[in-house]
């Protein structure tokens, strides 16, 4: 034993001589990271700034006293979520539905990629054991179909295009699938039989390290949340937001018709919008997987504090995204897309929403930041919670209160809620034709405030 000591020690001692750091503490090295400005978002610097309301409460909520909180840096989409973006989700999940059943279906059948048909879309470990990687093979040994889901872990087929066209179908097997993923037959009409949107689900977990940080007894698994939420937007809004009223048109194509696609999702309630971060987030790692390169940070709703922020565009107390106090130009334009002059929609040039990119951006380049949509944030409404948040990257998130906070107002409210300290709210299980969403993505690195130049994107 003595023996083995020694040989230990000489080699511990032969790496510590033949090491490049001299025998310093220089510290263990990572990869080199290189921020990465996220595709259609802009850099929020960090700062401090007075939250809440800096003109006279005309309608006495008092839910928004002024106060300093200082918020970090982060990035934050300078549009609102799309209908193109959103839908780029749902045909995810719709196409990983599809891919999933198929590939249950050639499982309990024998097919493999070798029979054709339906085999072709089989799991990609399928009778192809002897392929994989030592760490694959125990994995898929000791883990695969483990609890509740049979075919957890197992790596479903993406390499292969879907056929969609009936006369395409390669086998029964394969039309069998594609059947379950329809409408029945007797709900279709004029000759149209669509996609059952009951069908497409988004499974997802995080952890809540809130409460995973406050209560060490416990072990991790216990604080990881399971969540399967239904991705398809309610688009019967337009309908059930407003009664005696003929607003079918936007029922019908708002969500799905290109004609629309730069216009904001709406019909997306609070959970769905979480769940579109989720999938955001494991949609860019993946392809950083594919690459080799280092994970990214987690896309989030923003913190109530942090939406006001950056709503106010670096300026103090102002009433409006553009200042104030009034809502029109000096050559007596609106600024943004809401109820002007007691309901006449048209005045700004606009009904119901305009796209994503209309009227004139803040001082940091987001758009409508006011009107157009109100958008969820990460926050519970408590009318009480500036007097006890936290005045650092302050946001009060009560899983127990259903009531998430709105920004922002949108095409069919006053001015009032405009406002940039106007805070307003809507049960998180709740989708309307008035509420959209934006997202937010931590910065990483050397911190970038308000009083440093930057403009380089990192």
């Amino acid at each position: 034993m003595k023996k083995l000591f020694a040989i230990v020690a000489f080699a511990a001692l032969l790496v510590s001589c033949n090491s490049t750091d001299r025998g310093e503490l220089v510290g263990a090295k990572g990869k080199k990271w290189h921020p990465e400005k996220p595709f259609g978002m802009t850099l929020i610097p960090g700062g401090s700034f007075i939250m809440g309301k800096a003109d006279d409460d005309i309608v006495a909520v008092n839910d928004a006293p002024t106060r300093t909180v200082t918020v970090r840096s982060f990035y934050m989409d300078e549009t609102e979520i799309t209908n193109a973006e959103y839908r780029q989700f749902v045909n995810w999940v719709r196409d990983s539905t599809v891919r999933l059943r198929l590939a249950i279906l050639a499982d309990e059948t024998g097919a493999t990629p070798g029979d054709g048909g339906i085999g072709e879309f089989a799991f990609v470990d399928q009778d192809n054991t002897d392929d994989m990687t030592p760490y694959e093979k125990y994995m898929y040994d000791n883990y695969f179909g483990m609890g509740d889901d049979y075919y957890a872990g197992r790596k479903i087929n993406r390499d292969i295009d879907i056929l969609w066209d009936t006369s395409q179908y390669p086998d029964e097997y394969y039309a069998e699938v594609m059947d379950t993923m329809y409408i029945p037959i007797e709900e279709a009409y004029n000759g149209q039989r669509t996609i059952d949107v009951s069908k497409l689900n988004f499974q997802y977990s995080y952890m809540d390290i809130q409460a995973a940080a406050r209560d060490k007894d416990k072990r991790r698994k216990d604080f990881i949340i399971k969540d399967t939420v239904n991705v398809y937007p309610d688009t019967t809004v337009w309908i059930k937001d407003f009664n005696y009223s003929y607003n079918e048109p936007m029922h019908n194509d708002y969500f799905w018709h290109e004609a629309y696609g730069e216009y904001p999702v709406v019909g997306v309630n609070w959970k769905q919008a979480k769940a579109f971060c989720a999938w955001r987030t494991l949609y860019k790692n993946a392809y950083q997987k594919s690459r080799r390169r280092q994970y990214v940070n987690s896309f989030r709703l923003p913190g109530e504090a942090e939406w006001e922020y950056a709503a106010r565009g670096g300026l103090e107390s102002a009433t409006f995204p553009w200042g104030g106090p009034y809502a029109k130009n000096d050559r007596g334009c609106f600024m943004a897309n809401f109820k002007p002059l007691r309901g006449d929609y048209a005045a700004d040039q606009a009904l119901y929403t305009v796209e994503a990119d209309a009227y004139e951006p803040n001082d940091y380049n987001l758009y409508n930041m006011a009107g157009n949509v109100s958008e969820w944030v990460a926050s519970s409404y408590d009318p009480n919670s500036y007097d006890y948040s936290s005045t650092i990257n302050p946001n009060v998130n009560d899983k127990n209160n259903m009531r998430k906070v709105i920004r922002g107002g949108s095409w069919k409210d006053v001015a009032y809620f405009l406002q940039v300290s106007t805070r307003d709210y809507e049960y998180a299980d709740s989708a309307r034709s008035y509420i959209g969403f934006r997202t937010v993505q931590d910065y990483m690195g050397t911190d970038v405030v308000l009083n440093e130049q930057f403009g380089d994107g990192r």
